[in-house]
């Protein structure tokens, strides 16, 4: 119990007198102090007592699908400071390879009564089974939003990057340079924005049934370099990824084809995630209005804990296409 008190009292920076008085329900506390207390329990993990459990703590859940991509960090710092602006403390999960689920994310923060949860990602196809925890969510009134995640379905308020404007902007340079066969990596089957830039692809290239022109993989430098290799391979001149990492491991593959980057290879990455402009060469790529959309989704979010009602549209973001030395004119045949 001492060791709770003291804990806790060193990071609401109160006393402890003052955190026994919150516990116990005295008065003679401030709101906002109360608040910090209660706020410090949860972030520790202790147990709310009984009497104060049905409360909601001034706790917002960030759930990302990774950190080694630099665009997850960069959406964490805009969200993080946004809410700490509005008095909430972020609670930052991440997801791992063999590591916590996004259900099991879900689970602590319900039993830390948070006030919402923000979602990044894009991996949301209804069919999965596992999707079962966001009506969790609905189900308790939980505020939520989504960022990058375009399902209607899930009922949730979501804010995203505009796809098809992010494709229209990418194959327009590629065809202004004079590229003809112009491919796509993408993201797995389940990836929502990736299955939106194949649908603007297939209406910008006027694409049918066949669909050479695409390679799938993980978010992986690996994973692209293996999907990019069969694209160059088959006479691609300019490929379209829907990631920075993905034009990055496709960049590699083409080297180890022998081919250079960009004069026999243009590659056009999707973020304009951090350091993108001191890579060799500098990635032109889609820049994704990350400060923008992660104000947006906080907006969102404290809106709905505020009990105020929102519209459960999408918000579509544009993005800006970003040109550095990945792409150049198609090479001569």
């Amino acid at each position: 119990m001492t060791k709770r008190l003291t804990e806790v009292a060193r990071k609401a920076g109160v006393s402890e007198a003052t955190v026994s008085r919150v516990l116990n329900g005295r008065g003679g506390v401030s709101e906002a102090t109360r608040t910090a207390v209660l706020t410090a329990l949860d972030v520790l993990g202790y147990e709310r007592p009984t009497k104060l459990r049905g409360e909601r703590a001034r706790l917002v859940g960030l759930v990302l699908p990774e950190l080694q991509n630099p665009i997850f960090p960069a959406l964490a710092e805009v969200v993080t400071g946004s809410l700490a602006q509005r008095g909430f403390t972020p609670a930052l999960c991440a997801r791992t390879i063999g590591g916590v689920p996004e259900s099991g994310y879900v689970e602590m923060l319900l039993d830390h009564q948070v006030s919402g949860v923000i979602f990044a990602g894009g991996s949301y196809a209804l069919a999965d089974a596992s999707h079962e925890h966001y009506r969790r969510l609905t189900d308790r009134g939980l505020p939520v939003v989504l960022v990058n995640a375009g399902v209607a379905e899930l009922g949730f308020p979501r804010v995203s990057t505009d796809d098809a404007v992010a494709v229209e902007q990418a194959y327009g340079h590629l065809r202004s340079l004079g590229h003809e066969r112009i491919g796509m990596v993408l993201g797995p089957e389940d990836h929502v924005p990736s299955r939106r830039k194949l649908d603007a692809m297939v209406r910008a290239a006027g694409w049918g049934a066949d669909r050479d022109l695409v390679e799938r993989s993980s978010f992986s430098m690996e994973g692209a370099r293996v999907a990019a290799t069969k694209l160059v391979e088959r006479g691609v001149t300019g490929i379209v990824c829907a990631s920075d990492v993905l034009a990055l491991g496709t960049i590699r593959a083409a080297r180890r084809l022998g081919r250079s980057v960009p004069a026999d290879v243009s590659v056009v990455g999707f973020d304009d995630s951090a350091f993108m402009t001191c890579t060799d060469p500098p990635l032109t790529t889609v820049r994704q209005p990350i400060e923008t959309m992660g104000q947006a989704a906080v907006d969102l979010l404290v809106t709905q804990i505020e009990g105020a009602g929102v519209l459960h549209d999408e918000l579509l973001f544009e993005p800006e296409l970003v040109v550095r030395g990945s792409t150049a004119p198609a090479p001569r045949t």
